[in-house]
């Protein structure tokens, strides 16, 4: 896939900035948005309208790189006994509320007239079918929710943009420091490496697989 204009949100961080750097080496033009440089605040619907409606260029290819495993300082639970509200609604904020409200500006902002992706970041832990191991309620219960928004903006894209994919994508497990603290002794890849795994299966995507739910080798991932 030969993309000219790409637009990362979550670009400071470490798939997002992965992605960015990957990207303009192959001679595309990014758009990198993020909290820390630009003010965008996902959880902030203001900033998001305010940040998302100043851009006015097409872009074919649109990556939803943001989320959080750990929010306010609340690790993710072990048991239901250590259920937060304020935790499990953070949770939501993040990864589930911000790319919804993202998403709701991508209809403008992607390509029409030809081939274009939408990637939104998830996890295999949000696989309800997957979850043989419990734990992470309310992280697990964010990606699951967000699966079900990419489906619905999938749904709704696909009347607009005939050509345009849209989906979820499980990076696995990257070395950042979003996850140094629960790697263990998972197996990890470094961020580039990550981030070139993902740029293939998107690259290899069409309006046939579009509502996916993709892993980082381009396997499905059940819901």
């Amino acid at each position: 896939m030969e993309w000219k204009n790409a637009l990362i949100i979550g670009a400071s961080g470490g798939i997002g900035s992965a992605l960015s750097a990957a990207l303009t080496a192959w001679g595309v033009v990014v758009t990198g948005l993020s909290r820390s440089v630009d003010g965008l605040d996902v959880t902030d619907e203001a900033s998001v309208e305010r940040v998302l409606g100043g851009l006015t260029e097409r872009f074919d290819l649109i990556v939803i790189a943001t989320g959080a495993l750990e929010v306010n300082g609340a690790e993710p639970e072990k048991s239901f006994k250590q259920i937060s509200a304020a935790a499990m609604m953070d949770q939501f904020a993040v990864n589930a509320i911000g790319p919804a409200l993202i998403l709701r500006h991508v209809g403008r902002l992607a390509r029409r007239d030809g081939p274009a992706q939408v990637a939104v970041l998830s996890a295999r832990v949000g696989s309800i079918t997957d979850n043989r191991l419990g734990g992470w309620h309310s992280y697990r219960a964010a990606k699951a929710a967000v699966n079900q928004i990419v489906r619905g903006a999938s749904i709704e894209l696909a009347r607009s943009h005939k050509h345009l994919a849209c989906v979820a994508l499980h990076p696995g497990t990257v070395q950042t420091p979003f996850t140094e603290k629960y790697i263990g002794r998972h197996p990890a890849v470094p961020a580039a490496e990550a981030a070139e795994n993902l740029l293939t299966v998107i690259g290899g995507l069409g309006p046939e697989n579009t509502g996916q739910f993709y892993d980082w080798s381009g396997a499905t991932v059940p819901w």
